[in-house]
């Protein structure tokens, strides 16, 4: 069973919250996000992009990108924009979009956890990127950043959440994006104590949803910690590390598309009839067109859309990774076609999230900068759960979860 606990959390002032809470780290590059501050010297993106407070010429990964990080915290904390909650809470955080509110409970969960795979991972993460968010933890000393997760739905938290959202939040704003957050804290000492029964007794995984390089740096610092502690008992705060758990059933996976920059020497036309061995395809013009079920596929080339549907013996039903539309499209497309074997590292090929939609792909084929682009059909939570259940990996960029956790809400000290 899984670990998830109260913390006494560092949070913004009520009245400096719409200034403070920012877009995640890794959705941004430094030049958006130096633009995205200006004239907000409060944004968190000074934490977790701290390099936009340093020359433009600054290696992003030098000690003093990461010193910068932990300068502004404790700015942050010196000058009362955060202030610590006087004993350990769960908080609410809710995201509204589209009309659709999805409720997630924010609290500590467990380094132990992660390293015995009780905390569930579908993606591989890449060391590179894994070190860069460790050197964040390891010098600010802080959870920054919450993790995304999800758990099985439990009646007895839906009712704590119920209860809870019927009082006024402690936050509440909409972003830029029409997204709207809530934020609530969860004080009664009875209910604290069954949400942390509850998953110590009855919640057997939790999974991690977005945020795989958060997640692994945050596990192996406080595993550092503990190793380098020769009085290490387990209770310190270094053994926890911040998550937003939300209930499975309330969260979309939204689709995660592909743009190639070449056909690796055929035409068009000579590209098209080599796919005809694996998909029944149909020329749609110029409307766009949209994937309307698993295993059909959106093409765009030439400045027109094709519906592309997978063969029967292109998949296998009995395989969870096998029977996924990114393992259909490379096996089918992208290897023996366009001879991009290696997702994480080609060159050829780049991902677009389905938030951008469909016009996006049609823009980057259309300027010349890619020669194709296709659209997927989402993967399900319950095909994400099942390949974690089963110690599988989905193959690179294959889930995009919309809204984004915004950045800044509450932060995790490790001491």
């Amino acid at each position: 069973m899984s670990i998830f606990k109260p913390f006494k959390g560092f949070r913004p002032k009520k009245e400096l919250v719409e200034k403070i809470a920012s877009r995640p780290y890794d959705v941004l590059n430094t030049e958006e996000a130096r633009e995205e501050v200006k004239d907000n010297p409060f944004s968190f993106l000074h934490v977790a992009k701290p390099e936009i407070d340093l020359p433009e010429d600054i290696d992003i990964h030098s000690d003093a990108v990461y010193n910068k990080a932990k300068e502004n915290i404790n700015k942050l904390i010196d000058e009362s924009s955060f202030v610590q909650d006087e004993a350990e809470y769960f908080y609410i955080y809710a995201q509204t979009m589209n009309g659709k509110t999805q409720y997630g409970l924010v609290g500590c969960t467990s380094v132990k956890d992660y390293l015995n795979n009780i905390i569930k991972k579908h993606e591989l993460t890449r060391p590179d990127k894994e070190e860069d968010r460790m050197k964040h933890v390891r010098v600010s000393n802080f959870n920054a950043e919450p993790v995304f997760f999800a758990y099985k739905d439990h009646a007895e938290i839906d009712k704590i959440v119920e209860k809870t959202i019927k009082n006024s939040p402690e936050y509440d704003f909409t972003t830029d994006d029409d997204f709207g957050h809530h934020f609530w804290l969860i004080k009664d000492s009875d209910d604290i104590k069954t949400i942390n029964e509850v998953f110590e007794n009855e919640i057997e995984y939790i999974y991690v949803a977005d945020g795989h390089h958060r997640t692994a740096a945050a596990a192996l610092v406080g595993n550092e910690r503990k190793k380098n502690n020769p009085n290490h008992t387990g209770n310190e705060e270094y053994n926890f590390f911040m998550a937003v758990n939300f209930p499975a059933s309330q969260l979309t996976i939204i689709d995660y598309n592909r743009v190639v920059k070449d056909l690796n020497g055929a035409s068009s036309d000579e590209f098209i009839k080599k796919l005809e061995q694996s998909f029944i395809i149909e020329n749609k013009g110029a409307e766009e067109y949209k994937p309307n079920k698993l295993h059909n596929f959106a093409m765009y080339i030439d400045g027109s859309w094709y519906s592309l549907t997978a063969k029967d013996d292109t998949y296998d039903n009995n395989d969870p990774i096998g029977v996924l539309d990114v393992t259909i499209l490379t096996k089918h497309v992208l290897d023996p076609h366009l001879n991009i074997k290696d997702l994480r590292r080609s060159t050829r090929i780049e991902f677009v999230g389905g938030i951008r939609g469909l016009a996006e792909l049609k823009k980057r084929v259309d300027s010349g900068e890619m020669k194709a682009a296709f659209a997927l059909y989402p993967v399900s939570m319950e095909q994400l759960m099942n390949i974690a259940d089963t110690n599988n990996i989905m193959p690179p960029k294959t889930t995009w979860f919309e809204p984004k956790l915004r950045s800044g809400l509450v932060m995790h000290s490790l001491d």
